[in-house]
């Protein structure tokens, strides 16, 4: 398995970022790469194949995770250096003996999702949304600080990142709790700067 760090985490699909803002925030630091493409207007097929190729050479370049979202195979067809699934999608167990040697990451939202994730192969979880997020359609409601935080006291040594709602502004208290990283997608693929962005959410 690849090395990997979860401290700034930078999430994206084509219908909410490009490769020149994927490119930009590899330049200026993030440490993992997930693509995420779903939703209205999402590539499919060769397009997405071509997309999902182009981004994985851009984190080989500069030398971080290229992960991809819930599409097993499209992760297995890259041979991409992780997988993310959140609990409606497919199995976690099922997904690590599919990729035995990808990292993998699930989507946790309290101590009985963590504990299975765990049982089931997870390398890390990934808990929220923290804060009201616009960026995911069926986003669960937001669990703020005081849950993460008591996640985090419950979970000591299982590896977390923390997503949803995530912003230069509110990324310090996120990151007192202790927890390994902070996932964000429009902290970064909308920011004016995207440099001075990714720069504030590394150095809080």
């Amino acid at each position: 398995m690849m090395t990997y760090n979860l401290h700034t985490y930078f999430i994206m699909g084509s219908t909410n970022a490009n490769l020149a803002i994927l490119e930009e925030a590899l330049q200026a630091g993030i440490t993992l790469f997930q693509l995420r493409e779903k939703g209205k207007g999402a590539k499919t097929g060769d397009d997405l194949l071509q997309f999902a190729k182009a981004c994985q050479h851009l984190c080989q370049q500069y030398n971080v995770p290229f992960i991809v979202n819930d599409d097993v195979p499209l992760a297995i067809a890259l041979q991409a250096d992780g997988i993310h699934i959140g609990q409606d999608d497919a199995h976690a167990a099922t997904v690590r003996k599919q990729l035995p040697h990808a990292i993998l990451g699930v989507s946790a939202h309290n101590k009985k999702e963590i504990k299975q994730a765990v049982l089931d192969g997870a390398d890390y979880v990934g808990i929220g949304p923290i804060f009201t997020t616009a960026s995911k359609d069926d986003a669960q409601q937001p669990c703020g600080i005081e849950t993460l935080q008591a996640l985090q006291e419950a979970f000591p040594r299982v590896p977390k990142v923390a997503i949803g709602g995530i912003t230069t502004d509110n990324v310090q208290a996120v990151r007192a709790t202790g927890v390994n990283g902070v996932a964000v997608i429009s902290a970064i693929s909308a920011a004016d700067d995207v440099k001075a962005a990714v720069t504030s959410l590394r150095n809080m």
